[in-house]
């Protein structure tokens, strides 16, 4: 015969394939989105989400390191997107409140006067 029997046989995306073969065929592609999210995406939304907790608890009297590495106690909360931090004897600087990286020690919680 001059017709082969592998030009009978359907192609993986003709009439005669199942969707079985089709699912194995994609099973790495999956497998490799999946490996991504938990490998890659997840952790790095955990430490979004905790850099924004940290941001959001930042309070007067708190050490604090800046993205450029400057170390300052924070000495004012001005509003949600600045605080005032102290770093060196008498000098002050406004920082974005987003552009602290890590905090070093808690500071003690501001006394209230009024309650005495």
């Amino acid at each position: 015969m001059l017709i082969t029997p592998a030009f009978a046989q359907g192609g993986p995306f003709g009439l005669s394939s199942d969707s079985s073969s089709m699912i194995v065929q994609f099973m790495p592609l999956i497998l490799i989105i999946v490996i991504m999210y938990f490998l890659i995406l997840r952790p790095q939304q955990q430490r979004v989400k905790r850099h924004a907790e940290m941001v959001k608890a930042l309070r007067r009297g708190d050490t604090v390191v800046t993205n450029g590495g400057l170390v300052g106690k924070v000495t004012k909360v001005v509003d949600d997107d600045q605080v005032e931090v102290e770093i060196a004897d008498g000098v002050r600087v406004r920082q974005m409140r987003s552009m602290i990286s890590e905090v070093r020690a808690k500071g003690e919680p501001v006394k209230d006067d009024s309650a005495s």
